[in-house]
């Protein structure tokens, strides 16, 4: 009897024993759903985020235009194209268009306020859900279906990108792991010689990136390159200074090129605390603006004097 007894408080054990693990993966599931649905940049980032010079705030702010959303189903990893505009597309020219290239974790879905702000400058943006981006593939694709949304017109469907997409000024931002994605876009694939504008936002260290199988060559880049990261402790790491410089040293001198470090937030912040920089690229590059250009070149080129930046280098 006392063993049978034995038995009984054994299995006892082990049930209990196994609804506690069962409870705590079910908490630990439900952590990383909540967790997967945390935005990785806030709604109101653009009125919160320190500038340190008048063009940044000027172009951290939102634009003029109002935002419309539109999505579509993509293959494989993807999962979906995510497309933001200006709602008065319509009444438009052609506009130019970024493909966002998502860091580690970091979907599209996750950060829509930074998509949103670039949208409300006159930029079409892409992103898709990709979760290993590093390739470069999936801002390949990002290109080919605004190719197919620009050309073609099916009978009896609205197509509002029909007309509207400038396939010759096409840019593309990536953070982390997207960083080396934007290298291996504008350098190994089809459409790399498309790219009129690059931004590296935390790009991984390029050793760190090779011992992850993530191959790529900064001496390939042929394309207008500003390269940010933070002087944080995560960064330190991942995205150190000395890194940065190595890559920023074997991109041709060619095409322009810039490279700094924020000092005033650390690795996943950098998504969005450079923003008023990284709209200022792109309206220089895809639009033409000549006064945003004025933040990185020339004699009194606003981000050398920013006290927000340091180790600033650039190249035109």
């Amino acid at each position: 009897m006392k063993q049978m007894d034995r038995k009984r408080n054994r299995w006892k054990i082990v049930g209990i024993a196994a609804i506690i693990i069962l409870f705590i993966l079910l908490a630990l599931k439900g952590c990383g759903y909540i967790l997967s649905k945390i935005p990785s940049a806030p709604e109101d980032y653009t009125k919160k985020v320190q500038t340190g010079g008048d063009m940044e705030a000027r172009y951290l702010a939102m634009g003029s235009h109002d935002v419309a959303y539109y999505e579509a189903d993509a293959m494989m990893s993807f999962q979906k194209f995510e497309i933001y505009y200006p709602k008065d597309i319509d009444q438009m020219e052609k506009l130019p268009a970024v493909v966002f290239v998502n860091g580690t974790g970091v979907k599209g879905s996750k950060y829509p306020a930074v998509q949103k702000h670039l949208a409300s400058w006159g930029f079409i943006t892409i992103a898709t859900e990709e979760e290993y981006a590093w390739n470069g593939f999936s801002a390949e694709m990002s290109v080919r279906y605004l190719e197919l949304l620009d050309q073609y017109q099916e009978e009896g469907k609205e197509n509002i990108f029909y007309g509207k997409i400038d396939m010759d000024k096409i840019g593309i931002t990536g953070h982390s792991q997207g960083g080396i994605g934007v290298i291996n876009a504008v350098t190994e694939q089809k459409h790399s010689g498309l790219y009129k504008a690059a931004v590296i936002l935390s790009g991984t260290e390029a050793d760190m990136a090779k011992a992850l199988l993530w191959e790529s060559d900064s001496s390939l880049i042929k394309t207008n390159t500003l390269m940010i990261t933070s002087n944080g402790a995560v960064d330190s790491k991942i995205s150190p200074l000395d890194s940065l410089v190595k890559t920023y040293d074997t991109i041709t001198k060619d095409v322009s090129k810039v490279l700094a470090v924020r000092n005033d937030c650390d690795h996943g912040e950098m998504l969005y605390y450079a923003d008023g920089y990284v709209t200022a690229w792109f309206m220089y590059f895809l639009k033409g603006d000549t006064e945003a250009g004025k933040a990185f070149f020339g004699e009194n080129a606003e981000i050398f004097s920013n006290p927000l930046y340091q180790d600033v280098q650039a190249h035109q």
